[in-house]
């Protein structure tokens, strides 16, 4: 056995031949301030994980809170270890594992949308058809000229993803997704 593959008593090392990667979402409850975002994001950075998606605004004006949504990657310990250090950030107030909350409750995920503006550009077929699965996604024109349309979706990401796909060979010229908002269902709060 070479060197480079022996154990090294490292608990990332024995987590990574046990446990398998998954995706999880994270609702991180904040104080609205300067400087908490970026606490926030500097834990992940600083610490290799990844963030696949990341949405912020204020959800609770009168207490000056805002809601951070995080989809990260890792295996059950490394999202563990996460939840753990945002929770020893001062200004966090609360931090829920959405995906375990989901889980807990008989569902696969939680309830999770995003919002994307899709700008396609076209005339002739390509606009028509452009148009028509348009409408078959009920993706809502919001601007559009004899050139060109700026198409509004919000759904899953499975189907942004698939909407974006299908328009580039029309002519897809630029994508702006808001990120995933997420929340469980039940009449739970966070």
């Amino acid at each position: 056995m070479s060197a480079h593959l022996q154990p090294t008593g490292s608990a990332y090392f024995i987590a990574a031949e046990t446990q398998v990667s998954e995706s999880h979402t994270l609702s991180v409850l904040v104080d609205n301030e300067p400087g908490v975002l970026a606490r926030v994001i500097g834990l992940f950075s600083g610490r290799g994980y990844n963030i696949e998606s990341l949405t912020v605004s204020e959800t609770e004006h009168q207490a000056h809170l805002s809601r951070i949504t995080i989809v990260t990657r890792g295996t059950p310990h490394v999202l563990e270890q996460i939840k753990a250090q945002l929770e020893r950030i001062v200004p966090v107030h609360r931090v829920v594992d959405l995906t375990v909350r989901a889980r807990d409750l008989g569902h696969e995920r939680p309830l999770e949308r995003e919002l994307a503006l899709v700008k396609v550009s076209g005339t002739g077929d390509h606009r028509v058809e452009a148009l028509r699965l348009a409408d078959a996604f009920r993706a809502s024109v919001i601007d559009a000229n004899t050139e060109h349309f700026v198409f509004e979706i919000t759904g899953k990401v499975s189907k942004i993803d698939q909407f974006i796909a299908i328009m580039k060979p029309l002519g897809l010229i630029e994508v702006c997704r808001t990120g995933i908002a997420a929340m469980n269902r039940g009449p739970q709060g966070m």
